[in-house]
């Protein structure tokens, strides 16, 4: 529900913080941001702007302590509906558009969007906020790939690139944006050598989902005995890879598939779920020796930590994914090797701290090469644990939230 306006001595303070999406990894990062909060009682009171879901889902848990210090204010749903436009221009200035009216509504001091990628056009043009100062988050820079590693773009990859470029070049000069927070560090430095206001760009560690409290175990069949546990999970959607997993599965040997278990845990994409049973259905007549399963629906925090403790293997076979991933920090958390894409970030940051194998996973082949050689080698043998945990380790929730409230 929209909430009350704060009382007027604390106008011209505070931050308001702008998500329209629910999925993914909004709901635990806003945690992140009200526990510091909390912590914290002598900075400003902060705003959620979230769709209706995630407010009720936020207000259920907040601590009695954030009483007039953290105030829920639901989108309507025309808001959202813009804001998730599939249109990006219209999804672009719905959001600037939205900060502005939050921003004065509620009287705060600057405002922050946790997805800044969406904003890069009306930055870029110049637009602001009357004044306000505004920050967030980039998620996927890719300009720099070619410095990271392995990067053979198509014609359509060179066009975005060319497009990011521009248009990072653009609202760094933007007077407005106070700062870029940035989840890939190799970016910081390219943008420092390369625009005018690369400056305010500044690395944010993708912060590792805390452990949930103990609780008794609950008997899951997975893996059976005998069998080594690949594990796919979160939101599923075919840019994260499932086709092409199952794909993949069809050509495994039929001794290696006989030892391998494969369970994809988490809601899947409604647009994609028809798709997916279909190439579950071909992997079964295929590999009939394959034991493969699919948890349709989303796993609480406790369940998932279990399924990744019990499993041998985490999977992340992105398709030309830009960004980086919570799928390598929970496994890396949990000492478990990830199978994951040769390209971009993920790529660099699995290599570098010695979190598991990757591979081609454009290629069903070369991703079932990589299966069979993890089954016949053994997954531990494909992991640094020790580097592993220090990465975990350096991306902790505290630091996420306060490089985030100390840049807005």
């Amino acid at each position: 529900m929209p909430s009350a306006p704060m009382p007027e001595a604390r106008r011209g303070h505070g931050l308001v913080v702008l998500e329209p999406d629910a999925e993914g990894h909004a709901e635990e990062w806003l945690r992140h941001l009200v526990d510091f909060t909390v912590g914290h009682p002598d900075d400003g009171p902060l705003w959620l702007v979230v769709p209706p879901a995630l407010s009720r889902s936020l207000s259920s848990s907040l601590p009695a302590a954030s009483s007039g210090r953290v105030r829920l204010i639901a989108l309507h749903a025309r808001e959202q509906r813009y804001c998730l436009d599939r249109r990006l221009v219209v999804s672009a200035f719905a959001r600037w558009f939205t900060m502005r009216r939050h921003l004065h509504r509620t009287g705060a001091r600057a405002g922050f969007f946790l997805s800044l990628d969406h904003l890069s056009l009306p930055l870029a043009l110049g637009l602001g906020a009357r004044g306000k100062k505004l920050s967030g988050i980039l998620f996927r820079p890719s300009v720099h790939y070619r410095e990271i590693g392995p990067y053979r773009p198509t014609w359509r990859e060179r066009l975005r690139d060319w497009r990011k470029d521009v248009l990072y070049r653009l609202m760094l000069r933007n007077g407005a944006l106070a700062s870029v927070l940035s989840l890939d560090p190799f970016f910081v430095g390219h943008a420092g050598a390369r625009y005018r206001g690369g400056d305010k760009v500044r690395a944010l560690p993708d912060p590792t989902h805390p452990p949930p409290p103990a609780r008794p175990r609950v008997a899951v069949d997975f893996p059976p005995p005998g069998r080594i546990g690949f594990l796919m999970f979160g939101y599923l959607t075919e840019r994260k890879g499932p086709l092409r997993l199952l794909d993949a599965l069809t050509l495994l040997p039929p001794e290696i598939a006989a030892r391998t278990a494969v369970l994809l845990a988490g809601r899947v994409d409604p647009a994609l779920r028809d798709l997916l049973e279909q190439r579950r259905r071909s992997v079964a007549a295929a590999r009939p020796d394959l034991w493969l399963r699919l948890d349709d629906r989303r796993l609480s925090a406790s369940e998932l930590t279990e399924r990744i403790r019990r499993s041998d293997v985490v999977l992340a076979p992105y398709l030309r994914f830009v960004g980086s991933s919570g799928v390598l920090l929970w496994a890396a958390r949990e000492g478990r090797p990830v199978l994951a894409q040769d390209y971009g970030l993920v790529g660099r940051l699995t290599r570098e701290h010695g979190l598991g194998a990757v591979t081609d996973t454009d290629d069903p082949s070369s991703l079932a090469r990589q299966i069979a050689c993890m089954v016949e080698r053994g997954p531990a043998s494909f992991i640094d644990r020790s580097s592993a945990q220090a990465y975990a380790d350096s991306h902790a929730p505290h630091d996420f939230a306060a490089i985030v409230m100390a840049a807005a």
